[in-house]
């Protein structure tokens, strides 16, 4: 049994920064029921912050939403099903630890927003109490614990750019050798309800992925920072059911267009919507522009897409308090 290491009572925060899909292919479906894909998935400058408070033996959670949308309170998960609190558990089954924790989440990513606001809290949980706890698990050894609670897991405790393949389980690294000053600003738009991942799985189908071109194409300017080969590539195989079911979701893709982006995509399954800017100061007019045409009730932010995982904007992706 593993006994967890004196903390002298100091907490860990953690910074859980959501992702975005520039790719997205579905293939066909698998033995085990779910799809096999592939995925070039990047974090980006919005987050949710964790603090881990150590315990002697409870593990307990509590979220503090800031500034979604309304729609989006009812849609937390009850505590027995949150990711973080689930990550808590398998950890401790895992590696014979008998330490607990208390798990406070200030959530900013959109709930159920095709961000992956669930698994990125998850993520951090298994990378913080690996750290609180002591319990000595390589990043190799979490990305496989994260891949037995979901799909997206396994990339967001990699924490940098990487190609997503399989069902979310395996993971490659993407390199990336950008030049000094390149930056990729994105407008995230999210209409404030969830758009269920299994239903739109369910209506998927076959024929609707990007040719193999395309995803070179895409990897090869993620690799070099080139922002006009990435807009021109970015591809999502869910777009047309999500689209067919939430017509709202492609009128806000097609104003988003209209405002001036380089390049608009579905994240995930949704029901973010996310704009490619040409810098910083044109994804300010984008979502100003958003804003005034559409009012307030549609909720944006202004972000950087973080290939090596820096929070550039907001400071390391973990500190103590």
């Amino acid at each position: 049994m593993i006994t967890p290491r004196a903390m002298k009572n100091e907490n860990l925060t953690l910074f859980a920064p959501a992702k975005i899909n520039l790719t997205l292919e579905v293939f066909g479906k698998r033995a085990d029921g779910y799809h096999d894909l592939r995925s070039l998935v990047v974090p980006v400058s919005l987050y949710d912050v964790l603090t881990l408070t150590p315990l002697d033996a409870d593990i307990e959670v509590s979220c503090e939403v800031v500034g979604l949308p309304g729609e989006n309170l009812p849609m937390l998960p009850a505590p027995r099903d949150n990711l973080a609190v689930r990550a808590a558990h398998l950890l401790r089954e895992v590696t014979g630890c008998c330490g607990g924790a208390r798990i406070h989440i200030r959530k900013e990513i959109p709930i159920g927003g095709g961000m992956g606001g669930g698994s990125a809290d998850a993520a951090a949980a298994l990378t913080g109490l690996n750290r609180l706890w002591g319990t000595g698990l390589s990043i190799e050894a979490l990305m496989e614990l994260g891949a037995r609670l979901g799909s997206d897991i396994p990339a967001m405790v990699y924490g940098k750019a990487v190609c997503m393949e399989g069902r979310g389980e395996k993971i490659t690294p993407v390199p990336t050798c950008w030049t000094a000053g390149t930056e990729w600003w994105i407008v995230v738009v999210n209409p404030g309800f969830n758009v269920p991942t299994g239903d739109i799985y369910r209506r998927f189908r076959s024929g609707l992925t990007s040719n193999e071109e395309t995803f070179i194409n895409a990897r090869f300017a993620l690799e070099r920072g080139d922002r006009k080969l990435a807009c021109a590539s970015l591809v999502n195989s869910l777009e047309a059911p999500v689209y067919d079911k939430y017509p709202l979701l492609a009128s806000v893709a097609g104003r988003l267009k209209s405002a001036g982006a380089d390049g608009v995509l579905l994240s995930g399954s949704g029901a973010s919507v996310f704009a490619v800017a040409e810098n910083h100061g044109q994804a300010l007019v984008i979502e100003a522009r958003m804003k005034r045409e559409n009012g307030s009730w549609l909720w944006s932010r202004v972000a950087q897409i973080l290939p090596d995982g820096v929070m550039v904007a907001h400071g390391p992706l973990e500190a103590r308090v």
